[in-house]
């Protein structure tokens, strides 16, 4: 039976499928970490799920937060895998006008000054993902940024976009 993935990740959204993963990419092993991880990045490529994350700021900062968190832990001990998951789900997230905004303020440094070039030398795919990252933050911070919708949520980002 084949199942319409927009139909799993909108089940998924209706349980504690967030929060869960959140804790796990925190706390977990390294790979819990990367399980949880890649969770997120499913819900948020799906753009159901971009729109669920994108709905609040708290949300959108809950994911942001413990993704930043995670960066700055991988600047320490690296995981390629975990990194490419990571960056991943930022990529997307630029994808929503002011998430991509927000991140302005809350990407990390690390992901911006190199500190992983030598790291993904042998990695074509996420640092093109990474080049592409920049490429939108660069492109939100002049005043551009993508047609996709903004967040919602009663205006609950008011000031930070």
């Amino acid at each position: 039976m084949q199942v319409d993935d927009s139909e799993v990740i909108g089940f998924l959204l209706q349980t504690e499928i967030i929060p869960l993963c959140l804790r796990t990419m925190e706390m977990g092993s390294e790979l819990s970490k990367t399980v949880a991880t890649f969770i997120v990045q499913k819900i948020l490529l799906d753009d159901i799920g971009l729109r669920y994350i994108c709905a609040t700021a708290e949300r959108f900062f809950a994911v942001a937060t413990v993704l930043a968190q995670m960066v700055q832990a991988l600047a320490e001990q690296p995981s390629a895998r975990l990194l490419k998951h990571i960056i991943r789900c930022y990529l997307r997230l630029t994808e929503n006008q002011r998430a991509c905004a927000a991140l302005n303020s809350c990407l990390p440094t690390v992901l911006k000054d190199g500190t992983f070039n030598n790291f993904l030398l042998d990695d074509n795919v996420t640092r093109r993902w990474l080049q592409q990252l920049l490429s939108n933050m660069s492109i939100a911070g002049l005043g551009g940024g993508s047609s996709h919708t903004g967040m919602g949520g009663g205006g609950s980002l008011g000031g930070m976009g």
